[in-house]
């Protein structure tokens, strides 16, 4: 389960997958609320989630709801930019149950990184973070959210990661949802940087043996071929956002006409297994064609719905995604488009409002 605990964040990153409506901090669930959702989510059998925003360190009960999330059986991990994490508070999470931490990084080189993440002087808040996490022992998950910004500088953000003794690096490249879609453009990649990024990070595999997890999750745009969404559509995980929203992916809010419930009216059990919504694109037999007469349906399930939608308009069509699908070609068309511009739009920063 990804729990969004708050939109509030002190970095204002393009490439933020949040909406572009944040939800405000007035909204939020209580930490009484988010404890309920935790102990439901428990019971329905969720064993890891993902303690998330925003920035969740911005929750000044986040230690009660890392208890919550203990007390009901699930591994809690939190996934953070580093920014307001201290000694005395990761001790207090810790003491409460915190079992990892995956923090987040925009560039190896600091200017270029506060650059990217819209906020002056971040990045030596990453390097204490690194710092403290080891220092308590907690596993260490490095994740970088890659695009044209940095992707040629892989090299220098896995030497990064061992720099600072990490277990794991995941780099992940841009998802066109929120933000991320608003700065399409200043984000996408060439399929050059694509293929060098990629040779670095092959070349690299090779080379560590018993150190930490590297992670290369595939860009959607690229490859003609489509993943699963969050490994198929209310199949495996979960969403909740700031206010109770429960949603199939963390993007599915965006969709026409999904009513998405929340726990404020219904259960976590009910929403799972019964809600409109969750049921929509689950399984295989709603697909369209070509999907439907696809070996691969039962693997990718037709791609992404938010994806679709974004492309198309459509969320029930295959996802562009896939080289088979009949809109395939508006893909290449921004990808072509991307090889062409030789400099990029400037971004369009996250700005939160706060009430």
């Amino acid at each position: 389960m990804l729990a969004e605990l708050t939109h509030a964040c002190p970095l204002h990153c393009p490439y933020c997958s949040n909406p572009l409506e944040l939800t405000r901090c007035s909204r939020e669930l209580t930490g009484a609320q988010w404890a309920d959702v935790l102990a439901q989510a428990g019971r329905l059998g969720v064993v890891h989630t993902h303690l998330s925003g925003g920035e969740p360190l911005l929750r000044p009960d986040l230690a009660g709801i890392v208890a919550a999330a203990e007390a009901a059986g699930i591994y809690t991990q939190l996934v953070t930019s580093g920014s307001g994490l201290t000694r005395t508070r990761l001790a207090e999470l810790t003491a409460a149950g915190l079992r990892g931490v995956q923090l987040s990084v925009q560039h190896a080189d600091p200017a270029a990184s506060d650059r990217i993440a819209g906020r002056a002087a971040s990045f030596p808040d990453k390097e204490r973070a690194a710092a403290l996490v080891r220092d308590a022992g907690l596993p260490l998950g490095l994740n970088v959210v890659l695009h044209r910004g940095n992707l040629d500088a892989v090299d220098a953000l896995i030497r990064l990661g061992l720099d600072w003794g990490v277990d794991r690096v995941e780099l992940a490249n841009t998802q066109f949802y929120g933000w991320a879609l608003r700065n399409r453009d200043a984000l996408l990649p060439t399929r050059d940087q694509l293929a060098r990024a990629r040779e670095v990070v092959e070349s690299w595999r090779g080379r560590l043996r018993g150190g930490p997890d590297l992670v290369w999750v595939v860009p959607d745009y690229f490859d003609g071929v489509a993943k699963p969404c969050m490994g198929g559509w209310g199949a495996v995980s979960l969403t909740v956002a700031p206010d109770g929203t429960v949603l199939p992916c963390p993007a599915a809010g965006t969709l026409p006409g999904l009513d998405p419930p929340s726990v404020r009216e219904h259960s976590l059990e009910w929403i799972w297994c019964h809600s409109p919504a969750f049921r929509r694109y689950r399984g295989t037999a709603w697909l369209p064609e070509p999907c439907l007469s696809c070996a691969r349906r039962d693997e990718d399930h037709g791609g992404c719905r938010c994806q679709a939608y974004a492309l198309t308009g459509d969320p029930a069509r295959t996802d562009p995604a896939c080289a088979l699908s009949p809109d395939h070609a508006r893909l290449r068309a921004l990808t072509d488009a991307a090889a062409r511009t030789a400099v990029a739009p400037a971004y369009a920063y996250r700005r939160p409002e706060r009430e």
